[in-house]
């Protein structure tokens, strides 16, 4: 399985990075990783309707540009489906059982996800409804997938 990680913003933190690079270590044994950053769209804290709209345009058309047009898109969003650890793992062995070997997830900016990229969106993922820094979402959801590989493979993994 190829599964790609779309995300809005370069990462910077370190202890983030370390995480994010330990998960794709161990990713390596199932599955191709990419994960590929497109820049954010600079912009001022203060924004109205319209220019959050139009950062979120931008942002959108680097993040559709690098969707393969295979690909099943899951898209990270807090209106998205909540699902559990085994749940995923189900939905991943489903989509590799039926020919779709193309994953991308995608994470948004600050301001979320354009609408865009949501209608482009196989399906919409949630894993809370808190909000969380899109660059720590990186590393959780490559836990998650990680946990998906061992759990079909029936593997053990630390509770």
């Amino acid at each position: 399985m190829n599964i790609s990680i779309i995300t809005v913003g370069k990462l910077k933190e370190k202890y983030l990075k370390q995480g994010i690079d330990e998960y794709l270590k161990r990713l390596s044994a199932y599955a191709k990783m990419e994960i590929i950053e497109v820049p954010d769209e600079k912009a001022p804290e203060e924004l109205s309707e319209t220019e959050m709209i139009q950062v979120k345009q931008k942002e959108a058309e680097r993040i559709l540009s690098k969707i393969h047009p295979d690909a099943h898109v899951i898209a990270l969003a807090i209106e998205g489906k909540m699902k559990s650890s085994e749940e995923l793992a189900d939905s991943l062995d489903k989509l590799a059982t039926y020919g779709k070997s193309k994953v991308a997830f995608v994470i948004g900016g600050s301001l979320g996800l354009s609408q865009e990229v949501l209608q482009r969106a196989d399906e919409k993922l949630s894993f809370s409804k808190m909000t969380f820094p899109h660059q720590l979402m990186k590393l959780i959801l490559l836990e998650q997938v990680y946990r998906a590989f061992r759990i079909n493979r029936g593997e053990p993994y630390h509770k």
